[in-house]
């Protein structure tokens, strides 16, 4: 019964902590390509590209964790 709990918990706590940590990132990078466009804004397609290959791998780790989570809690 212990043991269950403690894999819940570690499962909420995988799904969770990708999710905060990829927001995070994707707020900053957002931050970042904006103030770069408005720096500079000849270069807004080659930031936005970069951008939104950026964001996608960032996203990446937050599937990479719901995959962890969501293999954890199959074992409760």
């Amino acid at each position: 019964m212990v043991q269950s709990a403690w894999i819940a918990f570690a499962a909420a706590l995988a799904i969770s902590v990708a999710a905060i940590g990829a927001t995070w990132a994707q707020g900053k990078a957002t931050t970042a390509a904006m103030d770069a466009i408005w720096r500079q804004p000849e270069a807004a397609g080659d930031v936005r590209g970069a951008l939104i290959i950026a964001l996608a791998l960032m996203e990446a780790i937050a599937i990479y964790g719901l995959l962890i989570g969501l293999l954890l809690a199959t074992r409760v």
